[in-house]
């Protein structure tokens, strides 16, 4: 499916923390139309996230060269973590859409949570665990 872009979303918001050239400074990579950072609140190390450069409101909202460029930049991400890190064995690659679903910052980002075995008692059910009550099933 061909996205456009969203004519609701801008090219920067100087209130949003992922527009703030303090944070794009701290840039670990950066692919065409988006940039990745470490999470400051990682879930576990190496957590990074990949972020559009253009303000927009999340996923559903971001142009196919925007989720184009984010897929490469994930593989590539992935590629440097496992090569510097050899007790990575997993990774979780995670979107919050709206508040309701946990996205705290309104601006589109993509998670990539790298995972290690025993970092979890149980990690059957995976992104699954959001709603606790599911993960095991």
């Amino acid at each position: 499916m061909l996205r456009s872009r969203d004519e609701s979303s801008t090219d920067s918001d100087p209130g949003c923390i992922f527009c703030s050239g303090d944070v794009r400074a701290g840039a670990v990579a950066e692919h065409g139309t988006v940039y990745a950072i470490a999470d400051a609140f990682p879930v576990t190390p190496g957590h990074l996230l990949v972020i559009p450069k253009r303000h927009t409101r999340d996923f559903f909202t971001m142009t196919s060269e925007e989720l184009r460029d984010t897929e490469e930049l994930l593989g590539i991400l992935r590629e440097r973590v496992l090569a510097g890190d050899a007790s990575v064995t997993g990774f979780n690659v995670g979107v919050n859409c709206g508040a309701s679903a946990g996205q705290t910052v309104l601006h589109a980002h993509v998670h990539l949570i790298p995972r290690r075995d025993g970092d979890t008692d149980e990690p059957r059910g995976g992104v699954r665990g959001v709603v606790p009550a599911k993960m095991g099933y």
